[in-house]
Parts: structure tokens; C-alpha cells; sequence
């Protein structure tokens, strides 16, 4: 696979061919271009235009406008005379879904389309249809009939494409044959490639979003493994991770999609899709983009002449064998670290999931609660909950009696040192992966008893992680891994994109039986996501013992709470999508394991919302449609009380706690 097979030599960006849109480069060789789109409703001309200014001012390269027919589309000129006369020359693109006509109008106005192979020309009705080859060939040929007249518009004009797939619009034909998978995805944007090259055009950008990371991730790898095969050559790629809803949520589970691909050198325009205004899109790309552009300066640790023992394509967890809770087929666990914490009172463990009741003398637990706590050379003097365990440095736990709750963490040199001291007792060892002490894996392979403590200093600490872990699987060893990430970055904004990419991607590739974060609490600046300011309603240790189950969540293999699937909004939205989220989320926040996507219209509706269980979707002007799974329960309900009939749907399924 062309230049993100690991290991590699100096970190490279992936070569892609250059697309001009407009006056802007895209592609290899350029910056990694940030983009967003709007949330007006395009008919709207001066809405449109003052929201577009507000995001070029934040920093958007690229602003895409939705057309979904005719009149939208032609009033896309209104909108970039108005926006050339305020001398603004920023390229647009139109955001097209159902209607053909309408891209073959934008593509003579704008710089740049955007078409969804799953819904341009096929249609998606669910229905799964066996078709023969002779059936399946004559419905691309349907395809190319449809889809060439643009191509040939766009040649002409010289206006660019996005090939957009989408996980869940994938059409019921790619379905049929290839189901609900990233090959179903990349096959799908790859018909649309085929017709463009045919015709000799070649402007064209192309992307595979998916509301979880782990299936855009695969999807993109694949994709880029496919243009090299068939036609050696590889065009740019817009990474995003569709519907990742508001808050710390879409920015962590935006981060590891994203920033994972980057750090692979895979991508040359992002956008992070919030259901937020989307000027609050662009600093978060912005930080994704500072924390990656460094890294391509410095040469990425390697190790030479070893293959991947995985696949890029298909998520297998790294086989481990289980110390105590630690690996085997257990759920990662959380390390808190309170070496900040003042005071080692009942009142330090509210923060990361354990409340104390005096007069009954018991604890409650959240399922959000920390397994570890790390306390380094301090003790606690009262006692614990029963499920909370503490890790502490080698000497304290040498004169700790309670041996079955405090474990001891040791340095490489300590454990070669002192392993033989160490008996059948849980014990963590911290190894630095950028200087891997001699011994220490051969060593490794004779204790059952040892769960490793990976961390880097490296600018390029998720490889240089992965490259340790890949050693260990070559050599046969399967003691569990602890991912350990410290971020020195200033703001809260900053560190949940440091956390959720360098954690985030290797746990997405199998790799990690837990994850353990560290920050300096006294140089972090309050910052705000969303307009809501964090560090003053919370501790750091809640900051970082939330983010650590928001990444097992983003990464679906620990669920810890509900999950929103939220599209960004656009002017196809039908109601207040930010308030009705927020609704939706005071009312079902409890409801663990259970996703409720939010769609602002049925262009994001029944096909976006994947793998949702439950769906609440504009079908109207103060209408929405509910549904369960794929399947409308309920049409047509008033928005004023549609949000109470989701609940008694969850009620009716018996998804209400």
C-alpha cells in the first residue's frame, strides 16, 4: 500500500494528484486546506453571506452551501456577487444530494461540487436486490449516463468535484452487493471515478465519511490502496467524520478520525462537522492541523525489514492474556491519575466517578468511573471502593500491607532489577517505547503477572507506540498495554485533540487494554467548546477521566454513556437543530449504550444515521419523523411535542432506564 504501510522512513504526506478550486491549490505539496459549511438557508442571501464571512474570518480556505434544487442552486450567484463585492474571493462549493439538475446549474457558478454517489442517481429505499452482472453492469451504464453531462460541465468550466460517500446513504444496489462496509463505500465513490477519468477529467476531490471513526478510517485506507492499484496515481482526500455531534463528543470523536489519517499522511482538506455554528468548526480544525503539520519536520521512529501482523482494513483487537481485570476479552480500563490532587480524601474520588455517603457509609458508582488511581509515593487512609484499585511507585508499595489493592508501577531498570521480588502480584511496568531498554522483552515473555505502561516523548508518539506494540505481536508476546498520553498543550480545546489522536488512533487499530492521561493542571487555560466554558464546573481529574471514556466510546469498545449522532445543520435543517439536541441530551443522557441520532432533514435522515438505534428526523416545516433503527414508528409528529414521543418510543422498546 503505497506510503502508509508501517513502518516507514521519514514521515511523508501521501502524493496526491493537485486539484485547483478556484485560486486555491489542493493537494500534494500544499497546506492541508480547512474548510466548513454553512447552516442558512440558501435562499437566504443575506444570512448566507454574513455567515460565510464569519467563517472566512475564522480561517476557512473552502465554505460549501447546500443546493438542494434549482432555485438554490441559481441563487449561488447572488451569493458570490455579494461576496466579491465585500472583496471576498474565498472558493464555494455547492453541496448537492438528490437533484442532478441542480449541480449541472452550480457547476457553472461555483468553484467546486459536491455530489453523494449513494443518492445522485441511485436511490436508497432499503430493499436488498440480488442482481446478476448483467443487471449490476447496466445500472453503472444508468450511471454514466446521469453522471457524465456534469462531468463534461465541470470539464468545461473548470470547476472542481467532491465525490462524496457517505456510510449511510450508501445506495440499495451497493448495499445488495457489497453491504454496509467500507468496501461497499469505496466501490461506490470508485463507479463515480471511473466515468470522470473516462472522460478525461480530472478535478476531482474525493472522501468517505462515516458517523464512527473506525469504519471511516479502514474506509479512506482502502480507498487509497485501491486508486494506487487500479489507477497508480491517487487523488486528494477530504477527511471528516459525518453527524460527530456537539461538545467534547464531536471534537474527540472528530480528532480521532481525522487526525489519525493525518498522522498516516493521508488527507489534504478536512472539516470537522459540528452542530454548532460552524465558525466554532474552524478552530478545531485548526488545531488538528497545528498538532500534525509539525510532525512532518522530524523522522518517525522505524524498525526495519517486519511486515504488519495486522490488517488496515478490518479491526481485529491485539490477543492478549488477562492479568487480573487488565486484557484478555475485559473492556480497557481507565487509570486516574491524582498526583495533582492536594488532598487523598473521600472528596478526591467524586471527580472520577465515586461519591461518598457518610451516613451509610457506602459509595456509589457512576459507569463512568475510574478502575485505577495512580497516587505515586502517597497512600489512602480510609477505605476504598471495592471495585477501585491503586497503582503507586515501587517503593511505596514495597511498605504498603493491603499487597491485593496497591500494585506497584517500576521502571524498566527497576523491573529487570527486581521482577524476582515481585511474585504472582499484579504489576505495571512504564516503558518508554523511543528507548527500549535491553532485556526488557525477553524478560517480558516469562511473567504472566505484567501490564506494560507505553508512553513517548516523540513528536510522532502514536507511531512510535504502534511500532512497540507491532515488536511485541511479531515476538509472541501478549502481556496487556496500557496506553499512557501526557499533553503539555495550554488549552482544554488543544489537549482533546492531543488525547483523542494519539489515544484514539492506535486503540482504533486493536492496540490498548487501557488508557491512562496526564496533563499539568497549572499551566491548562480554561477554554470554550461550544460557548459553554469548562475548567470552571470541573476538576482537571474529571477533564481527564471523561475524555478518557469519551475516546473508549468514540472508538466503540467501551460504552460508558448514550450516544448522539448529530448532523452539522445546513439550510436543508427543518428545526433549531443545537436546541433540540440539547433537549434531546438533558432527557436521554442516562440511557447507556443506547445511540438516538438527530437529523436535521431527510437528506441526513433514515440513510446517515447508520448504525443508530433510535432516530428523530425533520420531515417537514415542525415535522419530524421518529424512527426505530431503519424503520418509521411514528410521521409526521409536531416538533413541539416530538421530543416527548421519542421518549415514550424508547419507553415502548424498553431502552428507557
Amino acid at each position: 500500500m503505497t506510503n502508509i504501510v508501517f513502518p516507514s522512513g521519514a514521515m511523508q504526506r501521501l502524493h496526491t494528484r493537485e486539484v485547483k478550486i478556484g485560486n486555491l491549490s489542493l493537494g500534494y505539496g500544499q497546506p492541508i486546506r480547512i474548510q466548513t459549511m454553512t447552516t442558512t438557508d440558501t435562499m437566504d442571501t443575506a444570512a448566507t453571506v454574513a455567515q460565510t464571512i464569519r467563517c472566512i474570518e475564522a480561517g476557512a480556505e473552502l465554505v460549501r452551501i447546500t443546493a438542494p434544487s434549482k432555485k438554490e442552486a441559481e441563487n449561488l450567484a447572488v451569493i458570490k456577487k455579494e461576496l466579491k463585492a465585500r472583496g471576498y474571493e474565498t472558493p464555494l462549493i455547492a453541496d448537492i444530494h438528490f437533484t442532478p439538475n441542480a449541480a449541472e446549474i452550480a457547476a457553472r457558478i461555483v468553484e467546486k461540487v459536491r455530489v453523494n454517489p449513494g443518492n445522485y442517481v441511485d436511490k436508497k429505499k432499503f430493499d436488498f436486490i440480488d442482481y446478476t452482472d448483467s443487471e449490476y453492469a447496466a445500472e453503472v451504464d444508468r450511471i454514466r449516463e446521469r453522471f457524465t453531462p456534469l462531468v463534461k460541465i465541470c470539464r468545461e468550466y473548470g470547476t472542481a468535484m467532491r465525490i462524496g460517500t457517505n456510510h449511510g446513504s450508501l445506495s440499495d444496489r451497493i448495499m445488495s452487493r457489497y453491504g454496509d462496509t467500507p468496501n461497499g463505500m469505496v466501490e461506490s465513490a470508485m463507479e463515480f471515478l471511473r466515468i470522470a477519468r473516462f472522460e478525461n477529467y480530472h478535478q476531482i476531490v474525493l472522501s468517505m465519511k462515516s458517523s464512527n471513526p473506525l469504519v471511516m478510517v479502514q474506509a479512506y485506507r482502502l480507498l487509497v490502496k485501491m486508486m494506487s492499484e487500479e489507477f497508480g496515481e491517487i487523488y486528494p482526500l477530504h477527511l471528516g467524520v459525518t453527524e460527530a455531534g456537539d461538545g467534547e463528543d464531536g471534537r474527540i470523536k472528530s480528532a480521532i478520525g481525522i487526525g489519525t489519517l493525518l498522522d498516516e499522511g493521508i488527507g489534504d482538506t478536512i472539516r470537522v462537522s459540528l452542530t454548532e455554528d460552524p465558525e466554532f468548526e474552524i478552530p478545531v480544525c485548526k488545531d488538528i492541523v497545528a498538532g500534525q503539520n509539525a510532525k512532518f519536520e522530524v523522522q518517525k521512529p522505524v524498525f526495519s525489514g517486519i511486515s504488519l501482523p495486522y490488517s488496515l482494513y478490518e479491526y481485529k483487537r491485539r490477543e492478549t492474556v488477562g492479568v487480573g481485570n487488565i486484557g484478555g476479552h475485559a473492556v480497557p480500563v481507565v487509570v486516574a491519575d491524582l498526583t495533582q490532587v492536594v488532598n487523598l480524601d473521600v472528596n478526591c474520588l467524586r471527580p472520577i466517578g465515586y461519591t461518598y455517603n457518610e451516613v451509610s457509609d457506602k459509595w456509589s458508582i457512576n459507569d463512568a468511573a475510574a478502575d485505577y488511581v495512580y497516587t505515586a509515593t502517597r497512600i489512602f487512609d480510609f477505605a476504598l471502593p471495592g471495585t477501585l484499585q491503586v497503582i503507586c511507585d515501587y517503593g511505596t508499595w514495597l511498605g504498603e500491607e493491603d499487597k491485593a489493592k496497591y500494585h506497584p508501577l517500576l521502571n524498566q531498570e527497576q523491573y529487570l532489577s527486581h521482577h524476582n521480588y515481585l511474585g504472582s502480584t499484579l504489576h505495571f511496568v512504564a516503558v518508554d517505547t523511543d528507548n527500549v531498554v535491553e532485556g526488557l522483552t525477553e524478560q517480558i515473555k516469562s511473567d504472566n503477572n505484567v501490564v506494560l505502561v507505553a508512553a513517548s516523548n516523540n513528536l510522532q508518539a502514536m507511531t512510535s507506540i504502534r511500532n512497540f506494540l507491532v515488536s511485541l505481536m511479531v515476538d509472541g508476546i501478549k502481556c496487556p498495554v496500557i496506553l499512557k498520553t501526557e499533553s503539555h498543550k495550554v488549552t482544554v480545546d488543544e489537549q482533546l485533540i492531543h488525547f483523542a489522536t494519539e489515544a484514539g488512533g492506535l486503540f482504533l487499530d486493536g492496540f490498548g487494554d487501557g488508557i491512562w492521561l496526564k496533563n499539568d493542571a497549572a499551566k491548562l487555560q480554561n477554554s470554550q467548546v461550544s460557548g459553554r466554558t469548562y475548567m470552571e464546573v470541573r476538576s482537571n481529574e474529571q477533564f481527564l477521566n471523561n475524555t478518557a471514556f469519551y475516546i473508549l466510546q468514540a472508538t466503540r469498545i467501551r460504552i460508558s454513556k448514550t450516544e448522539y449522532i448529530s448532523c452539522p445543520s445546513c439550510g436543508r435543517t427543518l428545526f433549531d437543530l443545537q436546541e433540540t439536541t440539547g433537549k434531546i441530551r438533558a432527557a436521554t443522557h442516562h440511557l447507556k449504550g443506547v445511540k438516538i441520532a438527530i437529523m436535521g432533514c431527510i437528506v441526513n435522515g433514515p440513510g446517515e444515521m447508520a448504525d443508530a438505534d433510535f432516530g428523530y428526523v425533520g420531515s417537514g416545516p415542525g415535522k419530524i419523523t421518529l424512527y426505530k433503527g431503519k424503520d418509521v414508528m411514528k410521521r409526521n409528529v409536531p416538533s413541539e411535542i416530538a421530543v416527548d414521543e421519542l421518549i415514550n418510543l424508547l419507553k415502548e422498546n424498553g431502552a428507557w432506564v
